[in-house]
């Protein structure tokens, strides 16, 4: 799920897009350690490979790297590598560690999917993510022992390049543009130009999603592809430069993020704005959830996109409320009413959820800022960009570099984070079209004296338990059924506390099949208020409709695949409970 709306959020502005910089720990990781002998032998280590203490899941990827024979610190050597078979299976030994030591939460949860028969894989973003942390290893390693004989180096630096490769086209979004940039896209072009912008994208109108970015020559990993300079940037800075801000600084508690919301809303109409192409670009209508109409919303009923708009929509207009009309009654001259209606207050927070972006600053300072040229760059759970949102502090500029190739004609995706479906439709109007690990349903489940989880798989930190389509999930077999286990070991703690699981005795198998009774009865009642696809108005041709529509599929598939993984769960248990029970019988 997306980050709730809190009644102490102001206006409703957040972190709208994963502002993805690498960490102090992970730049630390790339560099070869003096206990590696960076710069002896090609017989000595090659690389340090460290879980870092600090990390919050330190003990959770711990353990797992134990499980697969590997410690949480270790110098990894090159020894009888002698053909491409040997590099791949070094290759291999170097991705299980870096895919265990990106891990989130989330993919800590879930375990690994079953979108790849070939390798492991928890996550797209955990696989690219793993894929550059060994380059870039690599690539360090390379740089600082320059005198030394490369061969291998080099050639695992074009392994790593060409599983990228590999798994980006076996993953590749196809686009479809539907028509060239028009006046105002290239207008704010020729700003940018003059402005210091670098850019290798064109935009271009794309199906799906209004506008987007391609890619104008072909890209590879590493290249930059947007470069910014910090003076484009729209910051809080320019609020403190404005006349509204002695007016502002006298209420209490109001954020940043808010006092640059009700400057944009003047600033948009401003003819001699000097980010005035920016805004002349920005569209009428964002068409996000929060903008939806009233035949869209009751296509929603029931979901947790329905939910989740309306508390959003709920906080905003309090926020909205708390400010005007007294602003505009008080300092019309700063605050005019044609200016700040409802309806524009509405398109201001809709420009910031699906716009902006967190940025750290040279100073330290992490703010809330509009990027323009980067908005064109549309979302995927396969993007090509990564890692963005930290200011080079030397050339005092934003860069978006790739982390997969991108061809020339192909639309550049970046990760705005791993948002669920429900968050992306409320705040950014759109649904991914790939397969969204990211799209779960949350079930609060009471907490239990013992809550100790398998061995073999990490405890999560609350009683918030959740699922999500039991097609991404890798194990179908019995005690797993393609649902989570975290849920399942709690659930049999529930039902039977003293209960050794996962043995096939008569008893643990009749917990299980109450077990899955439980999460059978739960999705029933889910599905029922669903309702079915005939309930839906098909033929509206209103677009916020036909989105609608389009989640609640996808919710409704998510509840029935668990909803069927309970029934052949059942069956199998079943087939096997009257094995065990004939055991018994012959004694």
């Amino acid at each position: 799920m997306g980050v709730p709306i809190e009644d102490n959020q102001e206006l409703g502005i957040k972190e709208s897009r994963n502002s993805c910089f690498p960490t102090t720990e992970t730049e630390l990781l790339a560099m070869p350690s003096s206990s590696s002998n960076a710069g002896g032998t090609m017989d000595d280590c090659l690389l340090v490979i460290e879980l870092p203490e600090d990390d919050p899941l330190f003990e959770k990827k711990k353990k797992l790297l134990q499980d697969k024979g590997f410690a949480p610190s270790e110098c990894v050597k090159l020894q009888n590598i002698s053909g491409l078979d040997s590099l791949n299976v070094l290759l291999d030994s170097l991705l299980q560690r870096a895919r265990i030591i990106h891990l989130n939460d989330f993919e800590l949860y879930f375990g690994l999917m079953n979108l790849d028969q070939v390798q492991e894989l928890y996550s797209p973003r955990n696989e690219i993510e793993a894929l550059n942390f060994i380059l870039s290893l690599v690539n360090l390693y390379i740089k600082k022992n320059s005198h030394e004989n490369m061969a291998i180096p080099r050639d695992l630096r074009d392994a790593i390049i060409e599983r990228i490769d590999n798994f980006g086209e076996k993953n590749k979004v196809k686009t479809r543009i539907l028509k060239e940039a028009c006046d105002n896209e290239k207008q704010i072009t020729r700003w940018a130009d003059n402005c210091g912008v670098k850019s290798k994208l064109e935009i271009a109108y794309v199906e799906g999603a209004g506008r987007g970015a391609l890619a104008a020559e072909d890209l590879g990993v590493g290249e930059i592809a947007l470069e910014i300079p910090i003076s484009v940037i729209i910051s809080e800075d320019l609020v403190y430069e404005s006349d509204m801000i002695h007016i502002l600084e006298t209420i209490e508690g109001i954020s940043g993020e808010t006092m640059l919301l009700l400057w944009s809303m003047r600033e948009r109409h401003n003819v001699n704005s000097k980010h005035k192409s920016y805004f002349d670009a920005l569209p009428e209508e964002f068409n996000t959830g929060l903008s939806f109409g009233i035949e869209a919303m009751m296509a929603l009923d029931e979901t947790l996109a329905s939910e989740e708009i309306f508390q959003a929509k709920e906080h905003l207009r309090c926020r909205y409320d708390e400010l005007f009309p007294v602003l505009c009654d008080c300092y019309p001259d700063v605050f005019p009413p044609e200016f700040y209606t409802w309806e524009q207050y509405l398109w201001a927070c809709e420009l910031w959820y699906s716009n902006s972006m967190r940025v750290m600053f040279p100073d330290g300072k992490l703010r809330t800022c509009l990027i323009p040229m980067a908005g064109f760059l549309n979302h995927s759970v396969y993007p090509h960009i990564l890692h963005y949102g930290k200011v080079d502090s030397e050339t005092n500029t934003l860069n978006f570099p790739l982390s997969r190739p991108c061809k020339k004609g192909e639309q550049c995706y970046l990760s705005y984070g791993c948002l669920a479906s429900s968050h992306l439709l409320t705040f950014y109007g759109f649904i991914p079209q790939e397969l969204n690990p990211y799209d779960v349903i949350p079930l609060d489940i009471e907490a239990t004296e013992d809550c100790s989880f398998m061995e073999d798989y990490p405890a999560p930190d609350t009683t918030t338990h959740m699922l999500r389509g039991t097609w991404l999930s890798a194990n179908q077999e019995i005690f797993y059924y393609g649902l989570p286990s975290p849920l399942l070991e709690h659930l049999r703690k529930v039902q039977s506390p003293g209960l050794r699981t996962m043995t096939q005795l008569q008893e643990n198998l009749e917990n299980e099949l109450r077990v899955l009774e439980d999460i059978r009865d739960i999705f029933d009642d889910m599905m029922e208020k669903l309702g079915g696809t005939e309930m839906d108005d098909r033929e509206n041709p209103r677009h916020d409709v036909q989105l609608a529509i389009q989640y609640k599929d996808l919710q409704r598939s998510i509840v029935s695949s668990i909803l069927t993984a309970c029934h052949s769960g059942r069956r199998i248990v079943e087939l096997q409970l009257m094995k065990c029970m004939e055991e018994d019988v012959r004694g």
